[in-house]
């Protein structure tokens, strides 16, 4: 447990406070882990001094204890490739977790799938993923999914691209579509194909890992992919191929988000209130550091910067603003407790899922609306 000072330190802190690159996605998954800073050790009493500068300094890097007093261990977050996501990367190059008192082991997949089924496994604190995957795995994941912020609403950047004979979604009858089966593009697929009086059963799914069915779909082996990037860029390489349909057909369809277990909110809010504010310090600095920020982001998703701006306008970055609307009521789908409804429906129906989860579990705004109160502080 902290000795008195530090808590004092740290409360008053909270009172204050405001508010991905490596190698190409091929590479071996990372993760780097912050070593741990040791908590102060002197006796505190009420009737000490007000603490100095740099004393909150120092509680601000001490790391969380257990009752016995030993450190806790990291915060492990997932994170694969997407535009909404490559920026906490950011936060691991440029401090971001330290600067917000907060160990984070940020663990990069080169699969967006295999994140989920980590995180839904335990192996995982938080994931990022969106929101029709998170109705997905909610109810069976060992300790609870939560909905803590939204990084970005896909705009453009899932995409299906398929060969020139295809030109609309009634000539996808009968042709062969490689995509990661039940996660982000299957659903997008799936909304066009319903949206079109057909169904899943009219076309023959290729199950493949995202990067395997952009390769797969390159090299003649199907006659359409679902991709989001920086895969489509891949499926575009194979002559006369195009863009069929993207996410920008189905606004607020695809929310991208930040989740973290129940049991991380249980046991570390903190950690978690550290998290959402550190998010918004990623934002602060890519509006602050562009040209810094963008030369990360291509780093993390392993492309030019050229190709870097391809992916631009199909993510649309969330403000603080349109955080809280998403996370209030309302019958749009803007609003997630409603779009949560409005999927979960439509997922039981077309057979993604055999129940829905308890909606009323996993969204959690008071993190995002404790950030808000400080920053008006």
């Amino acid at each position: 447990m902290y000795k008195l000072l530090a808590v004092i330190l740290l409360a008053l802190l909270l009172l204050t406070a405001c508010g991905s690159s490596e190698p190409a996605p091929a590479a071996e998954p990372e993760a780097t882990v912050e070593e741990a800073v040791a908590a102060p050790t002197e006796e505190a009493t009420v009737e000490e001094e007000a603490p100095t500068e740099e004393a909150v300094a120092e509680a601000e890097e001490a790391p969380a204890e257990t009752d016995s007093g030993e450190a806790l261990p990291p915060i492990k977050l997932g994170y694969s490739s997407w535009p909404g996501w490559w920026p906490w990367y950011i936060a691991e190059k440029e401090g971001l977790f330290e600067k917000n008192g907060v160990d984070v082991e940020l663990i990069w997949f080169d699969g967006y799938l295999e994140s989920m089924e980590a995180f839904a496994a335990g192996q995982l604190d938080g994931n990022t993923q969106t929101l029709n995957d998170t109705i997905s795995f909610a109810a069976d994941a060992v300790n609870g999914e939560v909905v803590v912020v939204v990084n970005d609403n896909s705009a453009g950047n899932d995409k299906i691209i398929v060969t020139e004979e295809i030109q609309t979604i009634d000539d996808l009858v009968g042709k062969k579509v490689a995509l990661e089966e039940g996660v982000v593009d299957d659903f997008l697929l799936t909304l066009a194909l319903e949206d079109a009086g057909l169904s899943r059963e009219d076309i023959e799914i290729v199950n493949l890992e995202t990067g395997a069915a952009a390769a797969a779909f390159a090299t003649g082996s199907v006659d359409g992919v679902g991709a989001f990037p920086p895969f489509w860029l891949t499926a575009l390489e194979r002559e006369n191929s195009h863009e069929l349909l993207s996410s920008e057909a189905f606004p607020g369809a695809i929310p991208d988000l930040l989740v973290v277990s129940q049991t991380l909110i249980d046991e570390r809010p903190d950690d978690v209130q550290a998290l959402v504010n550190t998010w918004f310090d990623i934002l602060a600095f890519i509006e602050e550091n562009p040209e810094r920020a963008d030369e990360l982001l291509a780093e993390r998703a392993g492309v030019s910067l050229e190709e870097f701006e391809l992916f631009r306008e199909g993510t649309r970055m969330f403000t603080l603003d349109e955080n809280l609307e998403a996370f209030g009521e309302g019958d749009s789908m803007v609003n997630m407790p409603y779009a949560a409804v409005e999927m979960t429906d439509f997922m039981v129906s077309v057979g993604f899922i055999p129940a829905g989860p308890d909606l009323s579990t996993i969204f959690n705004d008071s993190f995002v609306k404790a950030y808000a109160t400080s920053a008006q502080e």
